[in-house]
């Protein structure tokens, strides 16, 4: 599947590149590293996303280049579809017009094979990883700044090196990329250190929220929240990790409320159940332990769904 994806590469030019909507470290570093990588390569690219980058990283190389749109025109010769399970889950319209080439590259357990062409690896830990394999298949010379961009969306796809399949593999990567000249100390700092006030404030909101229902924890932030803290979609990443920071407790569920009345949903597991699978049940997917959905309201009923399938689930999949 990478020859085919080398191949497809190798016979095109112009290039649009993009990701999934509410773009994460790992959409954001991986594109931005691919991005490099095809104009080494000698290939004209435009990346575009239909959310605009966290600030959190704002400071990845070339992060600048980065065009925020919801519909795209142009001849582009191919579309790079990077972890996403189909063309709507980048947000973006117009990416399939005109007979263009549809390259997937994805890593997640729920991926789609929807693309012309499909690399879908599993085992890798972040699609980042994949875009490495790419460059090194492809000739590219990693340089520190692809290093930078490759390290930070591993360090946040991995749950900075804590989630289930993190392993040797990932670790030697991890080597790779400072050898190459990321710097994982400041790497680091930009991440988890320069958040805005405004997720700290809805932080707050989120922590004064939790309930605990045996090994699972949750917690929920409303619309009037987030308004109250002038907080961004972006600001809402990470929470959920403190439900699950708690002794004891295996799954973590954060709710977010949207304007329409649903609530957008992100899980996260120690390992004991699988909420890729539950993820699913609802229209959602990503990781064995990291991943979200929707659900429509009220609060009491969303829960309650989630619940019983956790528990559900987590009793199937006990030892």
């Amino acid at each position: 599947m990478l020859q085919d994806v080398l191949k497809s590469i190798d016979q095109r030019r112009d290039f649009i590149l993009t990701s999934h909507a509410r773009p994460d470290g790992d959409a954001i570093g991986s594109v931005l590293a691919a991005g490099q990588m095809l104009r080494e390569l000698g290939k004209r690219v435009d990346i575009v996303l239909s959310d605009g980058v966290p600030h959190i990283y704002h400071g990845l190389p070339t992060w600048e280049t980065i065009q925020q749109k919801d519909r795209v025109h142009g001849g582009y010769e191919a579309a790079l579809i990077l972890e996403c399970d189909s063309v709507k889950r980048t947000g973006v319209e117009g990416l399939d017009a005109g007979g263009r080439l549809l390259i997937n590259i994805d890593h997640h357990a729920s991926a789609r094979p929807f693309a012309h062409v499909n690399w879908i690896d599993p085992g890798a830990c972040a699609t980042a990883e994949m875009i490495f394999e790419l460059g090194k298949a492809a000739g590219v010379k990693i340089t520190p700044e692809i290093a930078t961009c490759l390290y930070t969306a591993v360090l946040t796809d991995t749950g900075s090196f804590s989630f289930q399949g993190t392993g040797e593999k990932t670790f030697a990567l991890a080597q790779e990329l400072v050898r190459a000249g990321a710097d994982p100390a400041r790497i680091a700092q930009r991440v988890y250190f320069s958040n805005p006030e405004s997720k700290m404030r809805l932080l707050g909101h989120a922590l004064g929220s939790l309930r605990r229902h045996g090994k699972l924890a949750w917690m929920v932030v409303t619309q009037a929240q987030m308004n109250e803290c002038r907080a961004k979609e972006e600001d809402c990443e990470g929470l959920v990790n403190y439900a699950l920071g708690i002794e004891d407790v295996q799954v973590a569920v954060f709710f977010r409320e949207l304007e329409n009345g649903r609530f957008r949903v992100s899980l996260r597991s120690k390992g004991a159940v699988d909420v890729a699978k539950v993820a699913a049940r609802f229209g959602g997917g990503g990781h064995e332990c990291a991943s979200g959905c929707s659900l429509d309201g009220p609060l009491a009923a969303a829960a309650e769904k989630l619940i019983q399938l956790i528990e559900i689930d987590g009793a199937r999949q006990q030892p």
